[in-house]
């Protein structure tokens, strides 16, 4: 295990969990209800959501991060919402709404009253790829819930079941997916098929076009706890349009004792083939609890590697900035990431970033970091410990 000379890094400002969008638009959806507020779970889950109180819980984003963001990867303008959830109470927000709104696309906001709301799913959101790209923002007032038994959000632009738009689905532009401003909880995908993958991304499954996280948290999602490849407790992706990255800003997964996020790899988040950009956000007490690495070991399920971020694939790019990695945990290999470009051509780059004291694993390249050795890294006033 290699373990070079710590480089400093210095942060100037906090961030702080993000309020804004809802209220105002076109279209009300819902009048039966299926949440509920503050953390009481809804009338459509089985299992209790997690015991944690997660309207209180870690703000988002890593709140001595301040690296500046590009303008792409800001939160969308969603003063003019296509649809808006809720007619100004708790109960009329409904899982039955949010559920509609998604497949019809579009901008999506919440009017649920002033306080926080958490709107429990009995099965996931997903879209239509020949429907508006969709925004989503909960204006710091809603949390996701998959009940413990359902994935949250869906999208797959090679889903024949959410029609096929292009004969090149693997790299179409259209739609795109930003969830902003929103807590995502207790999401589960350890029914979903093994088949394409499925089973990974807890909380959201996302291949083709673009996605995008802004001001966002994430909490106590699960995935398939075994197997080699399988991965994304919180957030499974595949196949980026023009292999342009996914931009996850001022976000949070984990963040406490008894918040973080668990899967077979990739405790918060797993890609193949995918870049990254993240930007002043937060990784902390997650874990990829399988076993055997990725081939897996003879005798083994496989699994176990990056306790934060899994990436797997060929020529692709993971860059933090401004962000923290912390406290996750692994029983293979990468217990902060797991980079690794099968033909050795990628590129990690590490800006203005912590990574320490994430623990287990073995072969380390960079406390924390399972690479290959001859992959090109730059790393730029951050600490890796």
């Amino acid at each position: 295990m290699s373990h070079p000379s710590k480089i400093l890094v210095m942060f100037l400002a906090a961030t702080c969990w993000a309020c804004g969008g809802g209220g105002g638009g076109s279209t009300s959806l819902g009048t039966t209800s299926s949440s509920s507020s503050g953390t009481g779970s809804s009338s459509g889950s089985t299992t209790p959501d997690p015991p944690v109180d997660w309207q209180s819980g870690p703000a988002a984003g890593n709140p001595d991060g301040n690296h500046s963001v590009p303008v792409a990867a800001l939160a969308a303008d969603v003063s003019s919402p296509d649809h808006v959830i809720g007619t100004g109470t708790a109960a009329s927000c409904t899982a039955a709404a949010f559920i509609a709104a998604v497949a019809q696309g579009g901008k999506i906001t919440f009017n649920c009253g002033p306080d926080p709301v958490t709107i429990t799913l009995s099965s996931p959101a997903k879209m239509f790829n020949n429907k508006p790209d969709v925004v989503i923002d909960g204006g710091g007032l809603v949390t996701l819930s998959g009940g413990g038994r359902t994935r949250i959000l869906y999208m797959n632009t090679c889903d024949e079941d959410q029609v096929w738009t292009t004969p090149h689905c693997d790299n179409q532009a259209q739609p795109t997916l930003t969830v902003q401003n929103l807590t995502f909880v207790n999401g589960n995908s350890t029914n979903e098929p093994a088949t394409e993958n499925l089973d990974g991304g807890g909380a959201i499954w996302v291949r083709g076009g673009r996605f995008k996280v802004v001001n966002s948290r994430f909490f106590n999602n699960v995935c398939a706890s075994l197997g080699p490849d399988v991965g994304g407790a919180a957030i499974r992706v595949f196949d980026q349009y023009q292999d342009l990255p996914v931009y996850v800003v001022n976000s949070t997964f984990g963040g406490a004792d008894g918040y973080g996020n668990t899967g077979a790899n990739g405790g918060a988040i797993s890609s193949i083939g995918v870049s990254w950009s993240i930007y002043n956000s937060l990784f902390s007490y997650n874990k990829a609890v399988g076993n055997g690495g990725n081939p897996a070991d003879s005798g083994t399920p496989g699994g176990g590697s990056g306790g934060a971020i899994y990436n797997d694939g060929n020529t692709m790019t993971l860059a933090l900035y401004g962000t923290l990695i912390e406290h996750n945990e692994v029983n293979a290999y990468g217990s902060a990431i797991f980079f690794v470009t099968n033909d050795h051509t990628g590129d990690l780059h590490i800006e203005d970033s912590v990574i320490r004291n994430n623990v287990g694993g073995s072969w380390y390249t960079l406390p924390g970091i399972s690479m290959h050795s001859d992959t090109a890294r730059e790393i730029i006033n951050s600490t890796i410990e």
